[in-house]
Protein backbone atom coordinates (compact mmCIF):
# COMPACT_ATOMS: atom_id res chain seq x y z
CA UNK A 1 0.00 0.00 0.00
CA UNK A 2 0.88 3.47 -0.75
CA UNK A 3 1.48 4.61 2.96
CA UNK A 4 3.15 8.70 3.43
CA UNK A 5 6.71 8.52 4.59
CA UNK A 6 6.31 10.25 7.84
CA UNK A 7 9.73 10.86 10.16
CA UNK A 8 9.35 9.00 13.41
CA UNK A 9 8.31 13.32 15.38
CA UNK A 10 5.65 13.68 12.12
CA UNK A 11 4.12 10.60 12.99
CA UNK A 12 4.17 10.16 16.54
CA UNK A 13 2.31 13.92 16.41
CA UNK A 14 0.03 12.33 13.86
CA UNK A 15 -0.59 9.41 16.18
CA UNK A 16 -1.75 11.23 19.00
CA UNK A 17 -3.85 13.15 17.00
CA UNK A 18 -6.17 10.47 16.06
CA UNK A 19 -6.13 8.98 19.73
CA UNK A 20 -7.32 12.15 21.03
CA UNK A 21 -10.08 12.49 18.38
CA UNK A 22 -11.62 8.64 19.51
CA UNK A 23 -10.32 8.31 22.97
CA UNK A 24 -10.40 12.03 24.29
CA UNK A 25 -13.41 11.97 26.00
CA UNK A 26 -13.13 9.53 27.64
CA UNK A 27 -9.63 9.24 28.68
CA UNK A 28 -9.63 12.42 30.57
CA UNK A 29 -12.94 10.96 32.34
CA UNK A 30 -10.86 7.54 33.43
CA UNK A 31 -7.27 8.06 33.01
CA UNK A 32 -6.38 4.71 34.98
CA UNK A 33 -8.50 2.75 32.43
CA UNK A 34 -6.22 4.22 29.56
CA UNK A 35 -2.95 3.60 31.36
CA UNK A 36 -4.58 -0.03 31.52
CA UNK A 37 -5.62 0.04 27.99
CA UNK A 38 -2.44 1.46 26.49
CA UNK A 39 -0.48 -0.83 28.42
CA UNK A 40 -1.71 -4.05 26.92
CA UNK A 41 -1.38 -2.11 23.79
CA UNK A 42 2.58 -1.98 24.23
CA UNK A 43 2.52 -5.52 24.69
CA UNK A 44 2.95 -6.50 21.05
CA UNK A 45 2.40 -4.78 17.22
CA UNK A 46 -0.68 -6.90 16.87
CA UNK A 47 -2.02 -5.79 20.52
CA UNK A 48 -1.31 -2.04 19.64
CA UNK A 49 -3.13 -3.25 15.75
CA UNK A 50 -6.38 -4.17 18.13
CA UNK A 51 -6.28 -0.97 19.87
CA UNK A 52 -6.32 1.69 17.33
CA UNK A 53 -8.98 0.90 14.49
CA UNK A 54 -8.61 4.35 14.59
CA UNK A 55 -5.33 4.90 13.24
CA UNK A 56 -6.01 2.24 10.23
CA UNK A 57 -9.39 4.04 9.38
CA UNK A 58 -7.59 7.62 9.35
CA UNK A 59 -4.58 5.80 7.19
CA UNK A 60 -6.93 4.16 4.80
CA UNK A 61 -8.95 7.52 4.27
CA UNK A 62 -6.03 9.00 3.57
CA UNK A 63 -4.26 6.80 0.80
CA UNK A 64 -7.78 6.37 -0.78
CA UNK A 65 -8.77 9.02 -3.37
CA UNK A 66 -11.59 9.39 -0.83
CA UNK A 67 -15.27 9.80 -0.90
CA UNK A 68 -17.37 11.24 -3.81
CA UNK A 69 -20.63 13.44 -3.23
CA UNK A 70 -22.54 10.72 -1.87
CA UNK A 71 -20.78 9.23 0.06
CA UNK A 72 -18.74 6.68 -2.42
CA UNK A 73 -15.08 5.62 -1.78
CA UNK A 74 -13.74 4.71 -5.09
CA UNK A 75 -10.71 2.23 -5.11
CA UNK A 76 -10.34 -0.86 -6.83
CA UNK A 77 -13.74 -2.84 -6.13
CA UNK A 78 -15.37 -0.45 -5.28
CA UNK A 79 -18.97 1.34 -6.78
CA UNK A 80 -22.14 2.73 -5.42
CA UNK A 81 -23.23 -0.50 -3.67
CA UNK A 82 -19.38 -2.48 -2.88
CA UNK A 83 -19.01 0.20 -1.13
CA UNK A 84 -22.27 0.80 0.81
CA UNK A 85 -21.90 -2.95 2.17
CA UNK A 86 -22.37 -3.62 6.22
CA UNK A 87 -19.45 -4.66 7.25
CA UNK A 88 -17.54 -5.36 10.55
CA UNK A 89 -15.15 -2.83 10.78
CA UNK A 90 -12.83 -4.58 13.11
CA UNK A 91 -12.02 -7.57 11.29
CA UNK A 92 -8.74 -9.26 12.94
CA UNK A 93 -7.80 -12.72 13.50
CA UNK A 94 -8.50 -12.77 16.98
CA UNK A 95 -12.20 -11.66 16.31
CA UNK A 96 -13.50 -14.44 16.16
CA UNK A 97 -14.77 -17.13 18.39
CA UNK A 98 -17.57 -19.44 19.24
CA UNK A 99 -21.41 -18.33 20.73
CA UNK A 100 -24.68 -19.98 21.50
CA UNK A 101 -27.08 -18.86 18.68
CA UNK A 102 -30.47 -18.75 19.41
CA UNK A 103 -31.38 -22.33 18.18
CA UNK A 104 -28.91 -23.75 20.88
CA UNK A 105 -26.48 -24.51 18.47
CA UNK A 106 -22.69 -24.07 18.97
CA UNK A 107 -21.66 -21.63 16.19
CA UNK A 108 -17.61 -20.40 15.35
CA UNK A 109 -17.81 -17.46 13.22
CA UNK A 110 -16.79 -13.71 13.62
CA UNK A 111 -17.54 -12.14 17.11
CA UNK A 112 -17.26 -8.62 18.54
CA UNK A 113 -19.09 -6.08 16.64
CA UNK A 114 -18.62 -3.09 18.55
CA UNK A 115 -17.18 -1.55 14.91
CA UNK A 116 -19.27 -2.78 13.13
CA UNK A 117 -20.75 -0.05 10.47
CA UNK A 118 -22.03 0.41 6.62
CA UNK A 119 -18.82 1.06 4.12
CA UNK A 120 -16.11 -0.46 1.78
CA UNK A 121 -16.24 -4.52 1.69
CA UNK A 122 -12.61 -4.51 0.69
CA UNK A 123 -11.56 -2.48 4.23
CA UNK A 124 -12.70 -5.76 5.92
CA UNK A 125 -10.70 -7.09 4.18
CA UNK A 126 -7.56 -5.03 4.52
CA UNK A 127 -7.97 -4.62 8.30
CA UNK A 128 -7.78 -8.68 8.35
CA UNK A 129 -4.57 -9.05 5.76
CA UNK A 130 -2.80 -6.69 7.74
CA UNK A 131 -3.41 -8.93 11.26
CA UNK A 132 -2.32 -11.75 9.40
CA UNK A 133 0.74 -10.13 8.38
CA UNK A 134 1.23 -9.04 12.08
CA UNK A 135 0.43 -12.48 13.17
CA UNK A 136 3.46 -14.25 10.73
CA UNK A 137 6.17 -11.79 12.01
CA UNK A 138 5.47 -12.80 15.41
CA UNK A 139 5.68 -16.24 14.60
CA UNK A 140 8.65 -15.85 12.69
CA UNK A 141 7.47 -16.59 9.03
CA UNK A 142 8.86 -15.37 6.32
CA UNK A 143 7.44 -12.57 3.80
CA UNK A 144 7.09 -15.84 0.84
CA UNK A 145 5.03 -17.16 3.66
CA UNK A 146 2.93 -14.20 4.83
CA UNK A 147 1.78 -13.42 1.38
CA UNK A 148 0.70 -16.70 1.14
CA UNK A 149 -1.25 -16.87 3.71
CA UNK A 150 -3.25 -13.77 2.89
CA UNK A 151 -3.46 -15.36 -0.76
CA UNK A 152 -5.41 -18.37 1.34
CA UNK A 153 -7.46 -15.88 2.78
CA UNK A 154 -8.16 -14.00 -0.29
CA UNK A 155 -8.59 -17.39 -2.53
CA UNK A 156 -11.28 -18.89 0.31
CA UNK A 157 -12.84 -15.23 0.50
CA UNK A 158 -13.55 -15.20 -3.02
CA UNK A 159 -14.71 -19.04 -3.61
CA UNK A 160 -17.45 -18.58 -1.02
CA UNK A 161 -18.39 -15.27 -2.11
CA UNK A 162 -18.75 -16.87 -5.59
CA UNK A 163 -20.51 -20.26 -4.41
CA UNK A 164 -23.11 -17.62 -2.62
CA UNK A 165 -23.59 -14.99 -5.30
CA UNK A 166 -24.78 -18.01 -7.76
CA UNK A 167 -27.48 -19.69 -5.18
CA UNK A 168 -25.11 -22.23 -3.14
CA UNK A 169 -27.21 -24.17 -1.19
CA UNK A 170 -27.02 -24.50 2.12
CA UNK A 171 -25.18 -27.72 2.98
CA UNK A 172 -22.52 -26.95 0.34
CA UNK A 173 -21.79 -23.93 2.68
CA UNK A 174 -22.18 -24.91 6.34
CA UNK A 175 -21.69 -22.74 9.38
CA UNK A 176 -18.48 -24.14 11.51
CA UNK A 177 -20.25 -26.26 14.07
CA UNK A 178 -19.17 -29.44 16.18
CA UNK A 179 -20.45 -31.55 12.94
CA UNK A 180 -18.32 -29.40 10.10
CA UNK A 181 -15.17 -27.67 12.17
CA UNK A 182 -12.28 -28.87 11.91
CA UNK A 183 -8.36 -28.05 13.05
CA UNK A 184 -8.21 -25.13 15.78
CA UNK A 185 -11.73 -24.02 14.89
CA UNK A 186 -13.28 -27.58 16.15
CA UNK A 187 -10.78 -27.44 19.22
CA UNK A 188 -12.54 -23.92 20.46
CA UNK A 189 -16.21 -25.42 19.71
CA UNK A 190 -15.10 -28.87 21.81
CA UNK A 191 -13.97 -26.02 24.55
CA UNK A 192 -16.65 -24.66 24.66
CA UNK A 193 -19.10 -27.05 24.83
CA UNK A 194 -17.13 -28.17 27.87
CA UNK A 195 -18.24 -25.16 29.50
CA UNK A 196 -21.52 -24.67 31.30
CA UNK A 197 -23.69 -22.38 32.99
CA UNK A 198 -23.11 -23.30 36.60
CA UNK A 199 -19.08 -22.58 35.64
CA UNK A 200 -20.06 -18.98 34.58
CA UNK A 201 -22.56 -18.13 37.66
CA UNK A 202 -19.78 -19.67 40.27
CA UNK A 203 -17.12 -17.60 38.97
CA UNK A 204 -19.45 -14.02 39.18
CA UNK A 205 -21.85 -14.72 41.78
CA UNK A 206 -22.19 -16.71 45.27
CA UNK A 207 -25.41 -17.98 47.01
CA UNK A 208 -27.05 -15.40 49.91
CA UNK A 209 -29.85 -16.79 52.32
CA UNK A 210 -30.91 -19.14 50.05
CA UNK A 211 -30.49 -16.86 46.86
CA UNK A 212 -27.80 -16.08 44.53
CA UNK A 213 -26.12 -12.65 44.04
CA UNK A 214 -23.61 -10.86 42.57
CA UNK A 215 -20.05 -11.55 44.49
CA UNK A 216 -17.88 -8.70 45.70
CA UNK A 217 -14.63 -8.13 44.24
CA UNK A 218 -13.54 -9.07 41.03
CA UNK A 219 -13.80 -5.73 39.57
CA UNK A 220 -18.19 -5.56 40.23
CA UNK A 221 -18.61 -2.10 41.79
CA UNK A 222 -21.57 -1.97 44.48
CA UNK A 223 -24.49 0.54 42.98
CA UNK A 224 -26.07 3.66 44.96
CA UNK A 225 -29.85 3.68 45.32
CA UNK A 226 -30.07 5.87 42.71
CA UNK A 227 -27.41 4.60 39.32
CA UNK A 228 -29.67 1.10 40.27
CA UNK A 229 -32.90 2.92 39.79
CA UNK A 230 -31.54 4.34 36.31
CA UNK A 231 -30.18 0.90 35.27
CA UNK A 232 -33.32 -1.16 36.24
CA UNK A 233 -35.24 2.18 34.13
CA UNK A 234 -33.08 1.61 31.23
CA UNK A 235 -33.59 -2.53 31.82
CA UNK A 236 -36.68 -1.80 31.29
CA UNK A 237 -36.20 -0.29 27.82
CA UNK A 238 -33.97 -2.78 26.58
CA UNK A 239 -37.08 -5.69 26.82
CA UNK A 240 -39.13 -3.55 24.18
CA UNK A 241 -35.81 -3.78 21.83
CA UNK A 242 -36.16 -7.91 22.06
CA UNK A 243 -37.19 -9.58 19.37
CA UNK A 244 -40.75 -11.70 19.69
CA UNK A 245 -39.28 -15.03 20.05
CA UNK A 246 -36.84 -13.89 23.33
CA UNK A 247 -40.23 -13.00 24.80
CA UNK A 248 -41.71 -15.95 24.68
CA UNK A 249 -40.30 -16.65 28.46
CA UNK A 250 -41.56 -13.67 30.73
CA UNK A 251 -40.60 -15.11 33.88
CA UNK A 252 -37.39 -15.04 32.98
CA UNK A 253 -37.26 -10.97 33.43
CA UNK A 254 -37.11 -11.15 37.18
CA UNK A 255 -34.05 -9.27 38.51
CA UNK A 256 -32.12 -10.68 41.29
CA UNK A 257 -28.83 -8.27 41.53
CA UNK A 258 -27.36 -5.61 39.91
CA UNK A 259 -23.85 -4.45 39.85
CA UNK A 260 -21.11 -1.76 38.01
CA UNK A 261 -18.37 -3.21 36.34
CA UNK A 262 -15.04 -1.18 34.99
CA UNK A 263 -14.42 -1.30 31.72
CA UNK A 264 -12.14 -4.55 30.91
CA UNK A 265 -10.59 -5.57 27.62
CA UNK A 266 -8.62 -3.36 25.14
CA UNK A 267 -11.71 -2.07 23.35
CA UNK A 268 -13.75 -1.35 27.03
CA UNK A 269 -11.72 1.49 28.41
CA UNK A 270 -13.49 3.88 30.38
CA UNK A 271 -16.68 3.21 28.97
CA UNK A 272 -19.28 2.20 32.10
CA UNK A 273 -20.94 -1.00 32.27
CA UNK A 274 -23.12 -3.15 34.32
CA UNK A 275 -24.17 -6.35 35.06
CA UNK A 276 -27.30 -7.55 35.82
CA UNK A 277 -28.50 -11.31 37.31
CA UNK A 278 -32.18 -12.65 36.13
CA UNK A 279 -33.31 -15.60 37.08
CA UNK A 280 -33.86 -18.57 34.81
CA UNK A 281 -36.09 -20.54 33.01
CA UNK A 282 -37.25 -22.61 36.52
CA UNK A 283 -36.44 -22.08 40.26
CA UNK A 284 -32.90 -23.96 40.09
CA UNK A 285 -30.29 -21.65 40.70
CA UNK A 286 -27.78 -23.41 37.60
CA UNK A 287 -30.13 -21.73 35.22
CA UNK A 288 -30.10 -17.85 36.21
CA UNK A 289 -28.77 -15.86 33.65
CA UNK A 290 -25.86 -12.49 33.28
CA UNK A 291 -26.54 -9.89 30.91
CA UNK A 292 -23.99 -6.79 30.80
CA UNK A 293 -25.43 -3.33 30.03
CA UNK A 294 -22.21 -1.21 28.23
CA UNK A 295 -22.23 2.12 26.93
CA UNK A 296 -21.56 1.47 22.88
CA UNK A 297 -18.36 3.65 21.45
CA UNK A 298 -18.68 5.85 18.56
CA UNK A 299 -17.43 3.19 15.16
CA UNK A 300 -13.75 4.24 14.20
CA UNK A 301 -14.57 3.85 10.49
CA UNK A 302 -18.04 5.82 10.89
CA UNK A 303 -15.66 9.13 10.98
CA UNK A 304 -14.55 8.21 7.23
CA UNK A 305 -18.32 7.73 6.27
CA UNK A 306 -20.13 10.81 4.83
CA UNK A 307 -23.34 9.07 3.89
CA UNK A 308 -25.96 10.88 5.87
CA UNK A 309 -28.49 8.08 4.76
CA UNK A 310 -26.19 5.84 6.69
CA UNK A 311 -25.61 7.81 9.88
CA UNK A 312 -29.45 8.78 10.45
CA UNK A 313 -29.99 5.35 10.01
CA UNK A 314 -29.18 4.47 14.00
CA UNK A 315 -31.14 6.20 16.92
CA UNK A 316 -27.47 5.93 19.17
CA UNK A 317 -24.42 3.78 18.78
CA UNK A 318 -26.32 0.86 20.92
CA UNK A 319 -28.97 0.47 18.80
CA UNK A 320 -26.21 0.73 15.71
CA UNK A 321 -24.10 -2.12 17.22
CA UNK A 322 -27.46 -4.29 17.74
CA UNK A 323 -28.62 -3.78 14.49
CA UNK A 324 -25.14 -4.18 12.89
CA UNK A 325 -24.77 -7.33 14.78
CA UNK A 326 -28.19 -8.92 14.01
CA UNK A 327 -27.28 -7.63 9.59
CA UNK A 328 -24.25 -9.67 10.18
CA UNK A 329 -24.43 -12.62 11.89
CA UNK A 330 -26.82 -15.15 11.48
CA UNK A 331 -29.40 -16.20 14.99
CA UNK A 332 -27.50 -14.17 17.03
CA UNK A 333 -27.97 -13.78 20.73
CA UNK A 334 -31.24 -14.00 21.69
CA UNK A 335 -31.12 -11.53 24.69
CA UNK A 336 -29.11 -8.81 22.37
CA UNK A 337 -30.76 -5.75 22.65
CA UNK A 338 -30.05 -1.99 22.95
CA UNK A 339 -31.55 0.74 25.49
CA UNK A 340 -30.73 4.30 26.74
CA UNK A 341 -28.63 5.46 29.87
CA UNK A 342 -27.89 8.87 31.26
CA UNK A 343 -28.52 9.94 27.02
CA UNK A 344 -25.65 7.64 25.91
CA UNK A 345 -26.78 4.17 23.94
CA UNK A 346 -26.01 1.18 25.31
CA UNK A 347 -25.70 -2.14 23.79
CA UNK A 348 -27.43 -5.15 26.10
CA UNK A 349 -26.05 -8.91 26.07
CA UNK A 350 -26.11 -11.99 27.36
CA UNK A 351 -22.88 -12.97 29.13
CA UNK A 352 -22.18 -16.25 27.37
CA UNK A 353 -20.58 -19.27 29.38
CA UNK A 354 -19.77 -20.46 26.02
CA UNK A 355 -17.97 -17.78 24.21
CA UNK A 356 -13.69 -19.20 23.26
CA UNK A 357 -11.69 -16.91 21.12
CA UNK A 358 -9.44 -18.67 18.66
CA UNK A 359 -6.20 -19.20 20.55
CA UNK A 360 -3.29 -18.48 18.25
CA UNK A 361 -0.95 -19.42 20.69
CA UNK A 362 -0.46 -22.85 19.75
CA UNK A 363 -1.08 -22.67 16.29
CA UNK A 364 2.69 -22.32 14.87
CA UNK A 365 3.14 -24.45 11.50
CA UNK A 366 2.04 -22.45 7.90
CA UNK A 367 0.15 -25.14 6.92
CA UNK A 368 -2.48 -25.16 9.95
CA UNK A 369 -2.41 -21.78 10.00
CA UNK A 370 -2.96 -21.64 5.99
CA UNK A 371 -5.71 -24.04 6.98
CA UNK A 372 -7.42 -21.38 9.58
CA UNK A 373 -7.23 -18.44 7.35
CA UNK A 374 -8.86 -20.19 4.97
CA UNK A 375 -12.11 -20.93 6.97
CA UNK A 376 -12.04 -17.63 8.57
CA UNK A 377 -12.06 -16.31 4.71
CA UNK A 378 -15.16 -18.34 3.99
CA UNK A 379 -16.30 -16.90 7.19
CA UNK A 380 -15.97 -13.54 6.30
CA UNK A 381 -17.77 -13.65 2.89
CA UNK A 382 -20.60 -15.73 5.28
CA UNK A 383 -20.77 -12.36 7.40
CA UNK A 384 -20.31 -10.32 4.24
CA UNK A 385 -23.82 -12.08 2.50
CA UNK A 386 -25.74 -11.77 5.18
CA UNK A 387 -26.38 -8.51 5.72
CA UNK A 388 -28.03 -7.66 2.59
CA UNK A 389 -31.71 -7.38 1.45
CA UNK A 390 -32.49 -10.64 3.12
CA UNK A 391 -31.50 -8.98 6.93
CA UNK A 392 -34.54 -7.53 7.76
CA UNK A 393 -32.60 -3.86 7.26
CA UNK A 394 -33.68 -1.41 4.70
CA UNK A 395 -30.36 -0.01 4.56
CA UNK A 396 -28.64 -2.20 2.38
CA UNK A 397 -31.01 -3.01 -0.16
CA UNK A 398 -29.25 -5.20 -2.53
CA UNK A 399 -27.90 -8.41 -2.54
CA UNK A 400 -24.18 -7.81 -1.05
CA UNK A 401 -23.03 -11.12 -2.26
CA UNK A 402 -23.88 -11.18 -6.18
CA UNK A 403 -22.59 -6.97 -5.63
CA UNK A 404 -19.61 -8.17 -4.40
CA UNK A 405 -19.40 -11.41 -6.94
CA UNK A 406 -19.67 -9.05 -10.02
CA UNK A 407 -17.18 -6.38 -8.87
CA UNK A 408 -14.19 -8.73 -8.20
CA UNK A 409 -15.13 -10.95 -11.27
CA UNK A 410 -14.36 -7.46 -13.31
CA UNK A 411 -10.57 -8.09 -11.94
CA UNK A 412 -10.25 -11.61 -11.01
CA UNK A 413 -6.94 -11.54 -10.82
CA UNK A 414 -6.33 -8.39 -9.04
CA UNK A 415 -7.54 -9.13 -5.67
CA UNK A 416 -4.64 -11.30 -4.08
CA UNK A 417 -1.74 -9.00 -4.84
CA UNK A 418 -3.87 -5.91 -3.67
CA UNK A 419 -4.20 -7.61 -0.18
CA UNK A 420 -0.47 -9.02 -0.15
CA UNK A 421 1.03 -5.83 -0.93
CA UNK A 422 -1.91 -4.30 1.92
CA UNK A 423 -0.67 -6.65 4.52
CA UNK A 424 2.90 -6.36 3.62
CA UNK A 425 2.64 -2.46 3.50
CA UNK A 426 0.77 -1.67 6.83
CA UNK A 427 2.18 -4.64 8.97
CA UNK A 428 5.30 -3.06 8.55
CA UNK A 429 3.85 -0.01 9.40
CA UNK A 430 1.82 -0.57 12.09
CA UNK A 431 5.16 -2.43 13.40
CA UNK A 432 6.63 1.27 13.14
CA UNK A 433 3.47 2.81 14.89
CA UNK A 434 4.06 0.21 17.50
CA UNK A 435 7.79 1.41 18.51
CA UNK A 436 6.50 5.05 18.36
CA UNK A 437 3.58 4.94 20.69
CA UNK A 438 5.77 2.86 23.15
CA UNK A 439 8.26 5.62 23.29
CA UNK A 440 5.43 8.48 23.46
CA UNK A 441 3.72 6.00 26.41
CA UNK A 442 7.13 5.24 28.02
CA UNK A 443 8.68 9.22 27.73
CA UNK A 444 4.59 11.02 29.09
CA UNK A 445 3.81 12.14 26.12
CA UNK A 446 0.81 11.53 25.54
CA UNK A 447 -1.94 13.72 27.28
CA UNK A 448 -3.78 13.26 30.25
CA UNK A 449 -1.66 10.69 31.26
Amino acid sequence: MSVPQLNDEHRGEEILTVLDTAFGELLAADPAAFRVKFRKMAASAFAFYRGTACLFYHDLDAESAGPDGGGTYSGPYLDERTSRVWIHGDLHAENFGTYMDSNGRLVFNVNDFDEAYVGPFTWDLKRFAASVALIGYAKALSDGQIGELVAVYATAYRERIHALATGAKSDEVPPFTLDTAQGPLLDALRDARSLTRFGLLDSMTEIRDFERRFAPGGGAVELDAATRYKVLAAFDGYLETLPDASLARPDSYRVKDVVGRRGIGIGSAGLPSYNILLEGHSDALENDVVIYIKQAQTPAVSRHITDRAIRDYFQHEGHRTVISQRALQAHADPWLGWTELDGSGQLVAEVSPYAVDLDWSDIDDPEEIALVVADLGRATATMHAAADDTSGESLVPFSTERAIDAAIAADEDSLVPLLVDFAHGYGARARADHQTFLDLFRNGRIPGL
